[in-house]
């Protein structure tokens, strides 16, 4: 009797950890991806929480000038979280998981 297995999974599993493995820079509008923010605010982008948010902001330099405590009480008001530390962790555990099962 002989047993055949289809591994391929097990290996797009491994290739996508690989992917995710070391450092890596991700936006902040894949990260805040509209699935993510539906889930914990009434926005559907990231970009419209930061419209709403009253800060002007046109650049990198402009969202990095918003005072930490400032944009946490937004945060805190405006999502599910109470910091935007909170929001940042799950949203990069969830962009994980889903690059981690991607193709599978």
């Amino acid at each position: 009797m002989s047993f055949k297995s289809d591994t391929s999974g097990l290996d797009k599993l491994k290739d996508n950890m690989e992917k995710l493995s070391g450092q890596s820079e991700v936006k902040l509008i894949d990260l805040f991806d509209s699935e993510f923010m539906s889930k914990c605010s009434s926005y559907s982008s990231f970009e419209e929480l930061v419209d709403d948010s009253g800060f002007k902001v046109e650049s990198a330099e402009d969202f990095a000038a918003i005072p930490d405590d400032e944009w946490d009480a937004f945060i805190s008001k405006s999502t599910s979280y109470s910091s935007w530390e909170e929001m940042q962790k799950d949203a990069a555990a969830n962009y994980a998981k889903k690059k981690l099962f991607q193709g599978l």
